[in-house]
């Protein structure tokens, strides 16, 4: 018995030997500058084995000893890597990858198994390599990136030219846009046909339309997550542009070489300095003279330092500003009116290596938008006495103040553990209005108390793979809203899965329920700084959705293809929306100084279903992507539309996408897209009619006798039928653009011409109701009402001249 007890200890300690595991961790970064590379994969080829990095090229992997390991080291754009060494012990490997432009010729191979999107178990998730995004044909040179982004499957365009982004029927308010983890609130320029986004300061871009993992919450129908750059470590370098309307420049370079870097990119228009000599000639019959102008600007700055292995800072902040304006003056007086908007954010950031398995990070985030209406009117008289003024100022703000905290912990091959907490201060002024003037009996002051709320949220996920075939992202978020007197409690929990039917071919579902606490309120669509940002309160319920979604994903090796297909169903409770003919500057009631801005909203719910297709090809001498949706979107509001479900404004039915990038040599890149989407849902008059009602008027004689008068006069009334019954013409269009490449001796330059809306299709911006009177001479002049499209594009060429060094 003592031999056999002796036998099977040895046994077990052999096999407890040949079963020792250590850890392998450490940092991918790029070569040249030192940039801390996210989404690299670290595998180890022909075994389950592998991981991705983090958000700040963190990864981590424990494996079973051995004497020979092999590691591989890949991503889109990159040289791929393969290390091999002695793996006995925990060790630290730091790795640097080299970008494929810099190399001296191209390097073909074929794709490694584990690149492929089947293998991943997220779903439903949108990457485009800011390589690419800068070739694609843009709007007036304007390379922009949510311009880049509709044109994937399930994520729509509004109206033509607009930046906003409508994600599987959800509105603009209902995507979580995050710069450095800062929220940013407001995304547009120039009124929605451009974003605040210069992809010359980004390193990445990654949106995700379901199966939203955990770590995100706050929003219904899609996160967009964005990292500035960090600067390079090495050297000096630059890159900016000049096009049509605007200019920009990016810097960055080391501050302590190896140890620290800064990164300042600016961006500003100068419409309103082109104009401005053809606006001071133009006068009107009179004697006034007006003076209007526009521009925007934007500025991203960032700095890091390496505190040592275990320890990084980073400071980063983006501002930017709108501000159009119109001035008049004459002998008799004159007005000034202006509209401006803004964003602000900073985050402060540290991360931490608790040991070779735990990664952390810490972020202070401040973020900041406001957005302002001003009109002044004076009038005086010929002995220059003011006679009447007239001043409007309209102001509504929302500024935040957050903490969070994620850690990443790596306990096994088999386990990708994240959690942490946040919790964000909100400060909202939804509204505070101003009217004075000499004619008014009583001004109008409406100054709203600012609304002071917290949202906090704690969350676990785990990315685990229990067999080779199975990876599951499973997670639960606790999510709480506190304002003056309610407080909500929410959980949400989150699941995505990927079963791999074959080598390169896998089945996907996933589940996500959301919640969102703070809406906003529009009554165009657009997502333009008009619109209201409002936190929920006792009144107003937090919006709520859940999100089925299925799939296949198929990878092919060459070409290197991807193809996903997708089938969703979303169903959404208490959307905000106005009532009909409230909007930001109601004053109906009898007090406007008691209207708040619930009184002018309604509190409904949606659906929306559909199917997704995508093929796309991230790399090669040919790249791009084809992408279709069919999707089907539907609101019920009580006080709209008498009650009946209807479609909202952008619910599409079809929506095409084709982009197209080819390396014709090192020297010319040629691109070009293709849109095609069902027409925009309407609400537009089915007859007019004319109405007669009374009007009545009262005077008195010297005697004090009351004599009442009554007149009759005639109206135009329209008639409506259902809500958003009419469908606008289907929209389609075709963007070119070539690019010529050329190396100089210490700087690289690009001249690109540009064709938006090539063959010059007349797409519908709006329609309207006008009367034609025809009269051959012979009867009476007949009247007949016609309805007219009006488009806003027609072909136009673009220029810019770029360039790096």
């Amino acid at each position: 018995m003592r031999i056999l007890f002796t036998s099977l200890f040895l046994f077990l300690s052999f096999l407890s030997l040949g079963q020792s595991k250590y850890t392998l961790s450490g940092f991918v970064k790029e070569k040249g500058s030192q940039e801390q590379l996210p989404g690299v994969n670290v595998y180890v080829p022909g075994t389950p084995y592998g991981v991705s990095t983090n958000t700040y090229g963190f990864y981590s992997l424990t494996l079973p000893a051995t004497d020979s390991l092999v590691l591989i080291f890949s991503a889109v754009g990159y040289e791929t890597t393969t290390q091999r060494f002695a793996f006995q012990k925990d060790q630290e490997l730091t790795i640097q990858l080299a970008s494929i432009t810099q190399l001296d010729e191209v390097v073909v191979s074929s794709r490694r198994q584990e690149d492929y999107v089947s293998r991943s178990a997220q779903m439903s998730q949108v990457e485009v390599p800011i390589s690419q995004i800068k070739k694609i044909p843009a709007f007036f040179g304007e390379k922009d990136v949510l311009k880049v982004l509709q044109l994937m499957p399930g994520v729509q365009k509004g109206t033509e030219g607009q930046t906003g982004l409508y994600v599987r029927g959800g509105g603009p308010d209902q995507n979580l846009i995050i710069l450095d983890d800062a929220v940013v609130y407001n995304a547009n320029h120039l009124f929605g046909f451009f974003s605040i986004f210069n992809s010359d300061a980004l390193k990445s871009v990654e949106l995700t339309k379901g199966g939203f993992p955990a770590r995100f919450g706050g929003r219904l129908s899609s996160v967009l997550d964005m990292s500035m750059k960090e600067g390079n470590k090495e050297g000096f370098h630059g890159e900016g542009g000049i096009g049509l309307i605007s200019s920009r420049l990016t810097l960055e370079g080391p501050i302590a070489k190896g140890k620290s870097s800064f990164l300042v990119s600016g961006r500003r228009t100068y419409i309103d300095v082109l104009a401005a000599p053809f606006i001071a000639s133009q006068q009107r019959g009179d004697d006034s003279q007006v003076r209007p102008g526009y521009y925007f600007y934007d500025l991203n700055a960032k700095v890091n330092y390496d505190l040592g292995n275990k320890d990084k800072l980073y400071l980063s902040g983006y501002f930017g500003r709108d501000k159009f304006y119109a001035n008049e003056s004459n002998s008799s007086g004159g007005t000034r009116a202006g509209l401006d908007w803004g964003n602000a954010t900073a985050t402060l950031r540290w991360n931490h290596l608790f040991g070779q398995k735990l990664f952390a990070n810490t972020s202070l985030i401040f973020s900041d938008f406001n957005f302002g209406v001003a009109n002044e009117t004076q009038s005086r008289n010929v002995n220059d006495v003011v006679t009447s003024q007239f001043s409007l100022r309209y102001d509504s703000h929302i500024r935040d103040l957050g903490l969070k905290t994620d850690f990443d912990y790596y306990p096994s091959v088999q386990h990708a553990v994240r959690f942490g907490a946040q919790a964000t201060f909100h400060r909202f002024v939804p509204s505070a209005l101003a009217i004075q003037g000499s004619f008014l009996n009583t001004p109008i002051e409406r100054s709203v108390t600012p609304v002071n709320s917290v949202e906090a949220g704690i969350y676990v996920q785990d990315v685990w793979q229990p067999i080779d075939a199975l990876k599951m992202n499973v997670g639960m978020r606790l999510s709480t809203f506190t304002t003056e007197n309610q407080t909500y409690l929410r959980p949400e929990p989150r699941f995505s899965a990927a079963l791999r039917l074959a080598q390169d071919f896998s089945f996907k579902a996933s589940y996500a329920q959301m919640n969102q606490y703070v809406h906003l309120l529009s009554n165009t669509g657009l997502g333009l700084p008009t619109d209201l940002w409002v936190p929920t309160t006792d009144q107003i319920a937090p919006q709520q959705s859940q999100q089925v979604a299925v799939g296949f994903a198929k990878d092919l090796e060459r070409p290197a293809l991807t193809f996903t297909v997708e089938g969703y169903y979303k169903h959404m409770n208490n959307i905000l929306n106005y009532k009909e003919g409230s909007s930001f500057l109601s004053l109906s009631g009898e007090n406007a100084n008691e209207l708040t801005w619930e009184d002018n909203v309604t509190a409904g719910r949606g659906w929306s279903y559909g199917a997704e297709f995508l093929a796309q090809k991230k790399s090669g001498r040919f790249s791009g992507w084809v992408g279709y949706t069919l999707s089907w979107t539907q609101w019920q509001f009580p006080e709209l539309n008498f009650g009946r479900i209807f479609y909202p404004r952008y619910d599409r039915r079809h929506d095409i996408s084709v982009v197209g990038i080819f390396e014709l040599s090192k020297r010319i890149t040629l691109s070009g897209t293709w849109v095609y989407g069902t027409g925009n849902a309407l609400t537009l008059p089915l007859s007019t009619y004319q109405a007669v009602r009374d009007n009545f008027s009262i005077t008195r004689d010297p005697n004090n006798a009351e004599a009442r008068f009554v007149t009759w006069r005639a109206t135009t009334v329209n008639e409506y039928g259902e809500k958003n019954a009419f469908r606008a013409e289907p929209f389609h269009r075709l963007d070119l653009a070539i690019q010529f490449h050329k190396k100089m001796k210490r700087h690289e330059r690009t001249w690109e011409f540009g064709l938006y809306n090539a063959y010059n299709r007349r797409n519908p911006f709006f329609y309207n109701l006008d009367t034609e009177t025809t009269n051959d001479g012979s009867t009476p002049a007949r009247e007949r009402t016609v309805l007219k499209r009006y488009s806003l594009f027609p072909v136009l060429p673009s220029f810019s001249y770029n360039f790096k060094f």
